[in-house]
Order: C-alpha cells, then structure tokens, then sequence
C-alpha cells in the first residue's frame, strides 16, 4: 500500500468514526435542562421529562438539570408520577464531576459508581451521594438547596 491509498483509507476510516459517533451522540436518551434558581429551590418543569415517541407520549427516568450559578449539575431521577430522587453529580471520593450511564452515576476519574437512589455500588468511593429534598406540584419538581 502506497503512501496515498494509506492517506484515504485512514481519512475514511476517521470520517465513518466520526459520523457513527455523532449518530449514536443523538441517541442518547437522557436529557438536559437549563433549569430556574428560585430562592432555595432549582425549578425543573416537569414537561422536561416527557417525550413522544411513535405518537405516543413516554417519560425520561432521569433528567440532569444544570443553572450557571451551580457549579456542578444535578440528576433528578423519577420513581413515579409523584416521587423524584435529586443528586449533586459530584463524586464523594474526590469530588469529579459525575457522568451518566443508564441509571448509573459515574466517575471517570477513579471509577466509582452510584445507583439511582444515590448509593456507592462500586468504589473507591464510600459515601453516598448528596441528596436533595424534592416538592412536585402539577408542573414543576422543585429541588431544595439548602
């Protein structure tokens, strides 16, 4: 293989990479939102979790909601119509930002895990995660800061 048939196969290498990767991107099925700082409450509608998918409407398990005056993003998980779980997305072991796999919070830093309900399933890590109390009304699901 001459040194211009290496050049394209690479470059087309790259380019079917970087296409599958912006594809599988737009599938990700969490969801992000620019939430409302009100008082001591971040404000999250909950219109932020529903969806419609084939004519029929679903709701997202978790949204991650983020506001600049924050420095790290929350995770909101929703147990039911009535029960959400909120999580600082800030690792306990040594205070990474937190990413988020399916219903798993976790560290790229040193790979620790946390389930939905903000518990350590796999170290270095040993304390849960910080949680916030949640009020939902009919529209929003409200997250107390204090």
């Amino acid at each position: 293989m001459d040194r211009k048939e290496f050049l394209k196969v690479c470059t087309g290498s790259c380019l079917g990479i970087a296409i599958s990767t912006a594809t599988l991107s737009s599938c990700v099925s969490h969801r992000r939102v620019n939430a409302v700082l009100k008082n001591e409450y971040l404000e999250v509608p909950l219109v932020a979790f529903a969806y419609v998918k084939k004519g029929e409407s679903h709701y997202h398990d978790y949204v991650v909601a983020r506001n600049p005056l924050l420095e790290y993003p929350i995770c909101i998980f929703r147990q039911s119509d009535d029960i959400f779980n909120a999580f600082l997305m800030k690792c306990t072991h040594q205070g990474a930002v937190l990413k988020l796999y399916g219903d798993t919070l976790q560290c790229a830093a040193h790979g620790s895990e946390f389930n939905s309900n903000g518990q350590v399933t796999i170290g270095p890590a040993t304390t849960n995660l910080r949680s916030f109390e949640t009020k939902v009304d009919q529209q929003t699901v409200r997250i107390l800061l204090k």
